[in-house]
């Protein structure tokens, strides 16, 4: 990475501008498939040419498209320095900025850990063999007990199991160490809805919103506020 290079605010949306279109409503899925070999110049260009502080700056201060392109690459290149910057582009004007802020927030969830743990995490995630999936997030969180996306997922192992109360307490600690990771609020309200313990899941689900107001929760925030009249 050129840590001196001057580099123009356009070069990088020239680089964004050449990745093929996306626009709200597509099949994430489709589109990263056919835009794979796009993806990789731009990852690679970016990291060429950007410090990941130079793309923090843009993601809060460049124009929409500059924004854009900073929050794309932050997904790609970033480190967890740049998690509170991408959750404070959750609440950008721009909703395609603010969509992939909530994409490029997963992905450096996923990178927290070191590049061999990241495969593991992510093989986990995969295996369709739940006792495996399992042995393996123990595995990972023996090694890496702070790495919050482990436990995240291993709640969502447990949820999935109906063991609620187990998901909760892994939920608590994603949270404690990743104080932006709305998911992990968003499936603890999830979990004490099971639990029937709405006014609990309230403050949860609140907790999630507060974090990224983009989440599909308000419906259901606004019919548990009711039930508390």
């Amino acid at each position: 990475m050129c840590e001196g290079c001057a580099v123009s605010v356009p070069f990088l949306v020239e680089l964004y501008d050449r990745l093929p279109e996306f626009r709200l409503g597509d099949d994430e899925d489709l589109w990263t498939a056919g835009a794979q070999g796009a993806l990789r110049e731009f990852r690679d260009e970016a990291r060429e040419h950007y410090t990941e502080g130079t793309l923090q700056r843009l993601l809060m201060t460049g124009a929409v498209n500059a924004r854009r392109a900073a929050a794309r690459a932050i997904g790609l290149i970033g480190t967890s320095e740049s998690v509170p910057t991408a959750a404070a582009a959750l609440r950008d004007e721009d909703p395609l900025v603010r969509h992939f802020a909530t994409d490029s927030l997963w992905e450096l969830w996923f990178r927290e850990g070191t590049e061999e743990q990241t495969q593991r995490l992510q093989d986990a995630v995969r295996e369709s063999d739940s006792a495996k999936a399992r042995a393996e997030l123990e595995s990972l969180l023996q090694e890496a007990p702070k790495f919050a996306e482990v436990h995240n997922q291993r709640a969502i192992w447990f949820f999935k199991r109906g063991e609620f109360a187990r998901a909760i307490e892994d939920c608590e600690t994603v949270l404690r160490l990743n104080p932006h990771h709305f998911g992990a609020a968003a499936g603890m309200g999830q979990c004490l809805l099971k639990l029937n313990r709405p006014r609990a899941a309230l403050r949860a689900f609140r907790q999630a919103l507060d974090i990224n107001p983009n989440l599909d929760l308000h419906e259901t925030v606004r019919a548990l506020e009711a039930l508390g009249e």
